[in-house]
């Protein structure tokens, strides 16, 4: 499985979009095993995900597996 981050400007500077980015791959990263090895998925950030909590970055990335991919 892979997954692809899309991080713009839009989010803040350099560093913001790596800190976000970052982010995003660790919560991802928790919820390989529960997705199919086939799928490749595509993450694209807001705006406010440099201000989001932890609980919401997590809760939000398995949402939207849940809602796209089919569970091993």
């Amino acid at each position: 499985m892979r997954f692809g981050f899309i991080v713009s400007k839009a989010v803040g500077n350099a560093v913001v979009r790596n800190r976000v980015r970052r982010r995003l791959r660790a919560a991802a990263a928790q919820l390989l095993p529960d997705v199919h090895a086939n799928a490749d998925i595509v993450v694209r950030a807001l705006a406010g995900s440099a201000q989001a909590e932890w609980t919401t970055l997590q809760a939000e990335i398995s949402e939207g597996i849940d809602r796209i991919v089919v569970k091993v």
